[in-house]
């Protein structure tokens, strides 16, 4: 058990319970799973960019990343139905939790300036979605050996029914929101 899984269980789960008078333990917030997602628009000119990001991602998640493909053709973007666009990899469990770790108290403190991140990028139903500028961040990416600083979009997809539960129980995950 990660220690992030022996946190939630021992002090946020608890404090939830308390907060917002939930009648079941089952009630209360839990990570569902999380998405790290890097959107590539120069894959249609250079290729390799997808396996140098993918390569990236693995060693950031420890998990194979899926390639993603664009639904729709898109003129404007010489963008073709098909064509590979991005990467994704979908962590749950185990990694999940030590992801969520490294992340709040490694990676997010090594970003220049960094201040908190944004406390209103909720989607209404529970779900956190926040973007990294640079995968340079997380201590597994040596600087010499990346061809491209990329960014990537997190996504935490949480059991929540509100904003406001999903914001406590973040916070008392450890997120670091910036203060208003």
């Amino acid at each position: 058990m990660s220690r992030m899984q022996v946190k939630y269980k021992e002090e946020v789960a608890p404090a939830l319970m308390s907060k917002f008078s939930y009648k079941s333990p089952m009630q209360i917030p839990r990570l569902e799973k999380v998405v790290i997602n890097i959107g590539l628009g120069e894959a249609k000119e250079n290729p390799k960019a997808i396996e140098a990001a993918c390569g990236d991602l693995a060693k950031i998640t420890g998990q194979k990343p899926v390639v993603t493909k664009a639904k729709k053709s898109v003129a404007n973007f010489k963008l073709r139905q098909g064509m590979n666009i991005g990467c994704k990899v979908t962590l749950r469990s185990e990694k999940m939790y030590e992801f969520v770790d490294r992340l709040f108290n490694v990676a997010l403190p090594r970003v220049r300036d960094f201040r908190g991140i944004n406390p209103n990028s909720f989607d209404g139903r529970g779900n956190y979605t926040m973007g990294v500028k640079e995968q340079l961040i997380f201590p597994e990416i040596e600087y010499d050996k990346i061809d491209k600083v990329r960014g990537m979009d997190i996504i935490f997809v949480t059991t929540a029914k509100t904003d406001e539960e999903a914001r406590e129980f973040l916070t008392l995950m450890g997120a670091p929101f910036a203060r208003n």
